[in-house]
């Protein structure tokens, strides 16, 4: 077509549909690749020609991209596809809560680090002592949301607290919460005439460091609930750049998120009707606890478990994951 740029909305929507069939078509390429080659090395390893050690590192590796492209394959959903907002609220219990919520903050950092996402802190509210309150992360990339809906709900930390001078074992709970990051592809009806602005300074509690300048922002918005009539204020604080327009912008796109996974909320509430004898995926339930003296980490949907805590905290969640949409996903569908 001619005249296909000249429609830039169109035409990004086209174009992305053409990145997720090439994305497939490279899948299955690779893994035809990968099959030739381990048959290759059965055939060399009968003949002498390769070590047994060699073999089983070319059928592990073809294991590997075979299963990870059939958890892609549970990721059907439009949404799935989405990079993901991803906001972690410390639980009560005061410095150990917020210690927990910054020690999940930076597994997921760490996990969205190696699985090659671009992050960006939208908002990060500091705690009393130590940790954090809350924070807010844009995790960009394709499928991080399809991948990360499996991290929401309450997280729950047992452990000896370094806070605590009795040396007594301590249960901490932090909430996580993931939406899909939309952008112009998606429509989502925005009301200007209930949206209300105010500005502030963002930076540390003094020095060099602190912004004079009113550059973070506060959004209100006045949503009502097509469904149920319900009434709710959302509200958006957006400090990640020094550039106000900027903070603005990021805020109408965290809106835009937001109001699109209550849409989403309201089609996992229907479905959940119509699965009611199955076990439900339910946003807000405790999910996941997490033993430190015990070495154990237990996913309470799955039963999936681990004894390497470190590593799940270094950002080794991927079994967590792949448990989840393996379970879930017919649900889902």
């Amino acid at each position: 077509m001619p005249d296909f740029w000249e429609h830039p909305k169109e035409a990004q929507v086209q174009m992305k549909k053409i990145k997720d069939l090439q994305a497939w078509i490279e899948g299955y390429e690779e893994i035809d690749k990968i099959t030739e080659e381990l048959q290759l090395a059965w055939d060399f390893l009968k003949e002498g020609l390769v070590e047994e050690e060699e073999l089983d590192r070319i059928y592990a590796d073809t294991i590997a991209k075979i299963e990870a492209l059939e958890l892609r394959n549970m990721l059907r959903r439009e949404e799935d596809k989405m990079s993901a907002v991803l906001k972690i609220n410390s639980g009560a219990g005061g410095t150990e809560s917020q210690d927990w919520a910054s020690m999940l903050m930076r597994m997921y950092l760490r996990w969205a680090e190696k699985n090659g996402y671009k992050t960006s802190i939208a908002n990060l509210l500091d705690g009393d002592e130590a940790g954090i309150k809350s924070c807010t992360i844009n995790i960009e990339g394709d499928f991080a949301y399809g991948y990360l809906k499996s991290e929401n709900g309450v997280h729950r930390l047992v452990r000896v607290s370094p806070y605590n001078a009795q040396g007594k074992r301590m249960t901490s709970f932090a909430s996580v919460f993931v939406t899909p990051l939309v952008d112009d592809t998606i429509e989502v009806k925005v009301e200007p005439a209930l949206m209300s602005w105010d500005t502030f300074r963002s930076g540390g509690a003094g020095g060099q460091n602190v912004n004079k300048v009113e550059s973070g922002v506060r959004l209100r918005y006045q949503f009502t609930d097509p469904y149920t009539g319900e009434q709710e204020e959302i509200l958006i604080e957006n400090t990640e750049t020094r550039d106000q327009p900027k903070n603005k912008e990021n805020a109408l796109r965290q809106l835009r998120s937001i109001l699109y996974n209550k849409e989403l909320e309201h089609r996992m509430q229907e479905q959940a009707k119509v699965e009611a004898g199955k076990m439900k995926i339910e946003w807000g339930s405790q999910i996941r606890s997490y033993v430190f003296d015990d070495r154990r980490v237990k996913d309470h949907r799955t039963g999936h478990q681990t004894s390497d805590v470190n590593a799940v905290m270094d950002g080794d969640i991927d079994g967590f994951i792949k448990s989840y949409l393996m379970q879930f996903a017919a649900v889902e569908e």
